[in-house]
């Protein structure tokens, strides 16, 4: 496991696994959004592999949307081959080069809470081309 600089206590770790299964409930249909804008909505945005471990090993897990979690390329993950097939389902397009296409589908939704110094999920927000 990577030596994180943030080290978290067991408490903190309990919340960062709620708040990441919270948030990926969350992303809606046809749209996907990365390990790290997760991490910083779960206030530790240097976590981003903590969420992808997090979304593997967490019994019950498997029953939210983690097909619609890529990485900050738009690059499925390399060892679930039903995740693009399910994302192709909800209507996501992937570029020749086999990425999701962030530019169409990348969810938008992170506002900073100035009073708690951390993320939150205030709006949902995402763009699509017509």
């Amino acid at each position: 496991m990577k030596d994180y600089p943030d080290k978290m206590s067991p408490e903190q770790a309990r919340a960062f696994r709620d708040a990441v299964l919270n948030i990926v409930a969350q992303i809606p249909r046809g749209c996907v959004t990365t390990y790290g804008d997760i991490a910083t909505l779960a206030g530790w945005p240097s976590h981003s592999r903590m969420v992808g471990r997090t979304l593997r090993y967490t019994p019950g897990a498997e029953n939210l949307p983690c097909h619609r979690v890529v990485n900050k390329s738009g690059r499925t993950a390399p060892d679930w081959s039903r995740q693009r097939p399910l994302l192709e389902e909800e209507g996501i397009h992937f570029k020749p080069n086999g990425h999701v296409d962030m530019s169409l589908h990348q969810w938008i939704h992170m506002q900073r809470n100035s009073l708690e110094g951390g993320w939150y999920i205030n709006d949902f927000h995402f763009s699509q081309r017509e």
